[in-house]
């Protein structure tokens, strides 16, 4: 249930696991000033947002697709490494047959589990607080500027609201339409 594991982490000083406010901040919202009623109030709204988030979880959960470290390897690297970072067999002789540092194949290794490890870290650790790591690492590898037919279309808006054509995403060279 993401959507309400990540509500219950952003309000986890204020709610405990079944969607009720926490005793310790009855008493504080108490000792700010804030009569019996607000906070009755204020516990139903948090309460009844509980029950929404769970019934969208229950109902229309989030598609929550599992990568793993190795679907973020570049071309290169899924041909020089297993998906545990370790370096594949057929990589290792034939970098040893073209004189290739045996100690560097080692630390080529190294540095590619620790890789794999961290990844697999923050993975379960985001996975607590109900947030998809490999799905946000993997949209803040898409280029934020879109395609390049979608990016000719937004100089087109560009130039006709009078943006000055040194401020565009294309070089001087580019032919303006």
């Amino acid at each position: 249930m993401p959507r309400l594991k990540r509500w219950l982490n952003m309000y986890k000083k204020k709610v405990n696991y079944n969607g009720d406010f926490q005793q310790e901040y009855i008493q504080e919202l108490r000792s700010d000033g804030f009569d019996e009623d607000y906070i009755i109030d204020y516990a139903l709204k948090f309460k009844q947002e509980y029950e929404h988030l769970k019934y969208l979880d229950e109902t229309d959960p989030e598609e929550w697709v599992e990568y793993q470290a190795c679907d973020f390897f570049t071309p290169t690297e899924k041909q020089q490494f297993n998906p545990d970072g370790s370096l594949r067999r057929e990589y290792i002789e034939s970098e040893l047959s073209k004189g290739t540092s045996p100690g560097w194949l080692a630390e080529m290794e190294r540095r590619k589990k620790l890789e794999v490890d961290n990844y697999n870290k923050m993975s379960a650790s985001h996975a607590e607080q109900g947030i998809n790591y490999g799905a946000w690492l993997m949209r803040s590898l898409k280029p934020a500027n879109g395609t390049y037919t979608q990016r000719i279309k937004q100089m087109e808006v560009d130039l006709r609201n009078n943006e000055e054509p040194s401020s565009l995403l294309f070089d001087k060279d580019t032919p303006y339409f």
